[in-house]
């Protein structure tokens, strides 16, 4: 699995994801939210350059212009809810795009052990697409490995790549030992090296689906 993190060099992808770190910027949930489709649309601009073009003639009022476009087929994918505006960004840059939603949640029990359960999906076939599966938080990566398996059960993509803006190194390396077979892209934001015993990210962000949409039950 390749993994390519965007904040390796600097630019102003680095500036949002300040800003989605900062725990008073976080109280501007309109903010939160617009910073994290901003993180999309630089996502889907740098993997954009990863795509296959053809060539294809197109009619101007004065006369023929060869250009490219893009060649491949792409179903954009995200886990609710925290994953909704990471998934508006994106399809702002591929907005021919199909979509898939998955949900996902943790189910504790004791000793803040938990298993993620999948409820439902969402979504057209992805045999032989190009494949976006975006979460906001890569903790244990457990979540996007189901997600991946379920969306899967409906044909194999010719490519998948994974988008979380804010990543564990435990994370990482899960997904790279039950991903290894598979042709797979990690885009990140950012990789943390602590986990809670309760598998929140240190620093991370804190709780992207309340931090944008309010608190839950």
């Amino acid at each position: 699995m390749k993994i390519i993190n965007l904040t390796e060099q600097n630019s102003v992808f680095n500036h949002f994801i300040m800003e989605l770190r900062d725990q008073v910027i976080q109280k501007d949930a309109m903010r939160f939210r617009r910073n994290l489709e901003r993180i999309g649309e630089v996502f889907a601009y740098e993997i954009s350059k990863t795509l296959n073009y053809e060539e294809t003639a197109v009619t101007t009022p004065l006369g023929i212009a060869n250009c490219n476009r893009i060649a491949n087929q792409i179903v954009i994918a995200s886990i609710l809810r925290a994953g909704l505006p990471l998934h508006e960004g994106l399809l702002h840059y591929f907005d021919r795009a199909q979509n898939a939603f998955i949900a996902a949640y943790r189910k504790y029990g004791k000793d803040n052990k938990f298993t993620i359960q999948i409820e439902y999906s969402s979504n057209p076939s992805i045999e032989g697409k190009t494949l976006l599966l975006a979460d906001t938080m890569l903790a244990t990566g457990s979540s996007i490995v189901l997600a991946h398996e379920r969306l899967c059960k409906d044909g194999e993509p010719s490519h998948t790549h994974i988008i979380c803006p804010i990543a564990s190194r435990f994370g990482v390396e899960y997904l790279s030992k039950h991903l290894s077979h598979k042709k797979t892209t990690l885009w990140v934001g950012a990789i943390d090296e602590e986990l809670t015993n309760k598998s929140y990210i240190v620093p991370g962000l804190g709780d992207a689906g309340d931090l944008a949409f309010g608190d839950k039950l």
